[in-house]
């Protein structure tokens, strides 16, 4: 990042887009982290603007729990908590502010991502996860709706927010390396750029990113959307959805210096942090280094 725009952070204390309880803490396990002050201490002009109100599941009607056609729990609620997003991140962005949303599950970037994708005409999407959350409610086997983001921005999933489709062209995936039966099809044939954890031991991390930037083309702006579990879970150990083989701590940080030096990202999603899945909240220190990382902070 090499202009010093203001940064707006938000929380999304949500986590009714999978079973396993505890990400809801995750915003808040960032800023005891040292999210704001990693980042004023790098130049930029911070503003924390709260948490977006999150229903937690028991306060949600069973019967609202899954639409009647197909498996997708919670998706009038987390339909709302999207909207909201939706709503927060274009304003933030219309403010020429870049952007910051911490989770809470992978859901949350049905809001973000569709809000970039109208801000931003020529925005590209890099989608940092061990899981291709290319489900549908047809193909789950789980029924959690962090499972199908990627589809439901295409228009192919159980969500649907904002007035413009994701073109696959948009989207480069890097760290994929946990897809469930029917959805490796669907990737594979999707258009989608996909960096496999092979891709990146092969070509070395450097490469895998010139290779996602060469995918996405002559884009403005960059839309980051980083799931913890993308690194192995030596490194991030709290989060749901571990899987080992993932990031090494230093090519998940070569990974965000590159986007530094690169300068086009304009807005970040952080998720899947679960503070209770921790050992001394060292998930949501790494996730605060690596946004350093991305904003600016070098070796030398």
């Amino acid at each position: 990042m090499t202009t010093k725009t203001s940064i707006r952070i938000y929380g999304v204390p949500m986590d009714l887009g999978q079973k396993r309880r505890g990400v809801d803490m995750g915003p808040s396990a960032i800023r005891y982290a040292g999210l704001q002050r990693r980042l004023e201490s790098l130049g930029y002009s911070v503003i924390d603007g709260g948490n977006i109100n999150a229903p937690v599941v028991e306060q949600i009607d069973e019967s609202n729990r899954a639409p009647g056609n197909g498996l997708a729990h919670n998706v009038p609620s987390i339909t709302g908590v999207c909207g909201l997003v939706y709503e927060h991140m274009k304003a933030a962005m219309g403010a020429n502010e870049t952007v910051i949303f911490l989770g809470g599950d992978h859901s949350i970037a049905i809001g973000t991502v569709a809000a970039a994708v109208e801000q931003h005409q020529r925005v590209g999407v890099l989608w940092i996860d061990a899981h291709g959350d290319f489900n549908t409610p047809a193909t789950t086997p789980s029924g959690n709706v962090h499972g199908m983001v990627v589809t439901s921005l295409m228009g192919l999933g159980p969500i649907s927010i904002g007035k413009q489709q994701l073109d696959p062209r948009q989207v480069a995936m890097i760290g994929i390396r946990d897809l469930d039966a029917q959805e490796k099809i669907a990737l594979s044939s999707s258009g989608i750029k996909v960096l496999t954890m092979r891709d990146i031991d092969e070509n070395g991390m450097a490469n895998a990113v010139r290779m996602a930037f060469d995918a996405l083309g002559d884009v403005d702006a960059l839309h980051v959307s980083l799931d913890m579990d993308s690194l192995d879970p030596q490194f991030a150990s709290g989060v749901g959805t571990p899987v080992p083989g993932g990031l090494t701590y230093r090519e998940a940080h070569l990974l965000m210096e590159i986007l530094s030096d690169d300068g086009r990202v304009r807005s970040l999603d952080i998720v899947e942090v679960n503070p209770i899945l921790d050992i001394g909240n060292r998930t949501a220190e790494v996730a605060v280094e690596l946004v350093a990382s991305l904003f600016g902070q070098r070796i030398l």
